[in-house]
């Protein structure tokens, strides 16, 4: 399985980027070392989407905490570069992968509307696990 993170990147050209406490959902807490993820630079953060491909250099569950009865699994992990985005992918590209209420259709297949669907459904940052597919498009921004 490959993973995409959305979160503030400080530094889009770094070499290896390091994502503290982030939540994970849609199986985004089973990310391990040695794992493909594309890394989104958050807009929320001034970022502008799709930045890069790299490998999870380092994983690292955080405990949860007892005094808290719900809360969002939450993983540190390093990442090491492997590609840089040669298009741009992000919120404005995705944003017409929703249907007339403003949800997307998450079972037509689309990796567009898997990608919408996982991280702008809810603006917060997150890791997440993606289908095959979407991993493969993902593949064609490089």
């Amino acid at each position: 399985m490959a993973f995409a993170i959305k979160a503030e990147v400080k530094d889009p050209r770094a070499e290896t980027f390091s994502f503290a406490a982030q939540k994970t959902m849609y199986g985004g807490k089973h990310v391990a070392e040695g794992a493909t993820i594309f890394v989104f630079a958050s807009e929320n953060e001034g970022g502008q989407g799709l930045v890069a491909r790299g490998i999870v250099t380092s994983s690292e569950a955080i405990p949860r905490r007892p005094d808290l009865e719900r809360q969002t699994p939450r993983v540190s992990i390093s990442v090491r570069r492997t590609a840089s985005a040669a298009r741009q992918l992000g919120r404005d590209e995705l944003k017409r992968f929703k249907d007339w209420k403003g949800f997307s259709d998450w079972k037509d297949g689309r990796p567009e509307t898997e990608l919408n669907f996982k991280f702008y459904r809810q603006a917060t940052n997150k890791i997440v696990g993606i289908s095959d597919e979407t991993a493969a498009f993902l593949d064609g921004f490089f």
